[in-house]
């Protein structure tokens, strides 16, 4: 994987935004809330994004995983682009959208439905 793949993975879904934060990090959004986030300073191999509760320890023992810096509490891990497998990663990706989408505000779900 690599910064293009999750690029693209995280735009097939409906509604997607892109925006960079924090002048190097490019953040995918549902709603203006994050559900995965890539450096795009040199030299960055990873990706970040939200999982569910009972998945969260069973990730962080695989090599290439830890703890998302600063989100870590919310469930959040970040990947090596190699800790995963392509399909590992579009399911990931696709379910932190779904998680964060989720805790978005009734009707702003429903406008985006």
């Amino acid at each position: 994987m690599n910064i293009e793949q999750i690029r693209k993975i995280c735009l097939s879904f409906p509604n997607v935004t892109e925006d960079i934060k924090w002048e190097k990090d490019l953040c995918f959004c549902i709603g203006e809330k994050m559900f995965a986030v890539t450096g795009l300073a040199g030299g960055h191999n990873s990706a970040s994004f939200k999982v569910l509760p009972e998945e969260y320890e069973q990730l962080l023992e695989r090599k290439g995983i830890g703890p998302a810096p600063y989100l870590a509490r919310y469930k959040w891990v970040v990947a090596e682009f190699s800790a995963l497998t392509k399909e590992e990663w579009r399911t990931f990706l696709e379910q932190s959208y779904g998680l964060v989408k989720a805790k978005l505000p009734a009707g702003l779900r429903k406008k985006l439905s």
